[in-house]
């Protein structure tokens, strides 16, 4: 059974940057044909993709947040961390790791696990 846990601070101020991590468990970072998700979910709205690392260590960010968000890992850890630079208080919000399975040849694609999420406010 494959886990996601999310940690990092609760608060940041605007202009900061917001780093959070997601440890796996139950399953290497470096398993074929899964992507390793951030998700978030501001206050009032819907889930809004910010990034994703392979597992073969290429990246995908949102068109509207790729200036400012840097996905890595730690295989040695087997964990994924967020950075979101200058962040404001748009950036408030559940953040979620998640873990995609993407397969051309089996022609199978989505979501298969999650972590519980965890809140980021920005405010000073």
């Amino acid at each position: 059974q494959v886990q996601l846990q999310e940690s990092g601070p609760g608060l940041v101020k605007p202009s900061q940057t917001l780093s959070l991590t997601c440890t796996v468990s139950g399953d290497s970072i470096t398993t074929d044909a899964y992507y390793w998700s951030w998700i978030r979910q501001p206050p009032g709205k819907g889930l809004e993709w910010v990034g994703s690392i392979g597992y073969d260590d290429s990246t995908f960010y949102s068109p509207s947040l790729k200036s400012s968000t840097s996905i890595s890992r730690d295989t040695s850890k087997n964990h994924i961390t967020l950075q979101l630079s200058s962040v404001t208080p748009e950036d408030t919000a559940v953040y979620y790791c998640a873990r995609y399975y993407y397969s051309a040849y089996y022609g199978r694609r989505g979501y298969e696990d999650w972590g519980q999420g965890t809140q980021v406010t920005v405010s000073s």
